[in-house]
């Protein structure tokens, strides 16, 4: 009799066990999902094309009326250079919810958010906004320094570390090409990078195309970079039916160079099309 209360009892507690551990692994998959969730609908918010500063002829329209849809709001500062005390200061900006007078006061609110990766023997940060401007400060002689002296727009700042120099990379919209009001991501790109320990800026674009990935190569500063080519010339790269062709960027010399040769290309493309037999 008292073998069985104990059988009893140990499969009550068994049961009671088991049915917690399948709660507790519910609940963890739940939260997983949650935070997995989140971090997309962040990465999403960021990569919004409609974050995107007016072009210049909607700019022009509200100047004559003395009028703004745009205010400038300044994000944490990231400290990029721990020896020399040098923080970047992300320049973002908000949409009004309606035009206001141009004399009126901004409104500033703080927004941040960075991921860490690594990659050979240096390593990155990356800096996801709606931005069109970054200040580099200097917090041992208190100055600040604008890095564009034009209206850009872009949503990723990315720091390289290398053991000699750090870079900080762009890819960076200057013109409404897609001709829809804004200058966004959905407008041509060119990539600019800026070194910290010269404090000189670099500008890479291809002609009418659009900058679409980049990559250091193993060990380099050197870039392979690929382009979108705007077949139907609507100034606005499509990745579903418009090509892409890559390119290696010198970073000492700034020259840009074929990776693929044009033989090879015209065989590959032959070779799909079904024309060389």
């Amino acid at each position: 009799m008292k073998i069985e209360k104990v059988k009893n009892y140990n499969q009550k507690i068994l049961a009671i066990l088991g049915t917690l551990a399948i709660i507790l692994v519910i609940v963890s998959i739940l939260g997983i999902g949650g935070i997995a969730i989140s971090e997309l609908l962040r990465f999403n918010s960021y990569d919004d094309i409609e974050t995107g500063i007016l072009s210049d002829d909607k700019i022009e329209k509200l100047q004559k009326e003395n009028k703004r849809e745009q205010v400038i709001s300044y994000q944490n500062p990231k400290l990029i250079d721990t020896i020399n005390s040098i923080y970047i200061i992300p320049v973002s900006h908000k949409n009004l919810n309606e035009s206001e007078n141009i004399n009126g006061l901004l409104n500033i609110r703080k927004t941040s958010s960075s991921s860490y990766e690594s990659n050979d023997s240096r390593y990155s940060r990356q800096y996801y906004g709606a931005y069109n401007n970054l200040i580099i400060y200097n917090q041992q002689n208190d100055l600040t320094n604008k890095l564009f002296d034009k209206r850009v727009n872009f949503n990723n700042i990315d720091s390289e570390y290398f053991s000699d120099e750090i870079l900080l990379l762009f890819k960076v919209a200057e013109k409404d090409t897609y001709k829809d009001g804004v200058i966004n991501l959905s407008d041509f790109k060119s990539l600019y990078i800026y070194s910290l320990n010269k404090k000189e800026l670099k500008k890479i674009e291809n002609s009418e195309m659009d900058i679409v990935s980049y990559k250091f190569l193993n060990e380099s500063k050197d870039l392979i970079i690929s382009f979108g080519i705007d077949k139907n010339n609507d100034g606005k790269f499509e990745d579903l039916n418009e090509p892409t062709i890559i390119k290696k960027y010198n970073y000492k010399t700034g020259k840009l160079t074929d990776i693929i040769g044009e033989k090879t290309n015209s065989e590959l493309q032959k070779m799909l099309e079904g024309t060389e037999k």
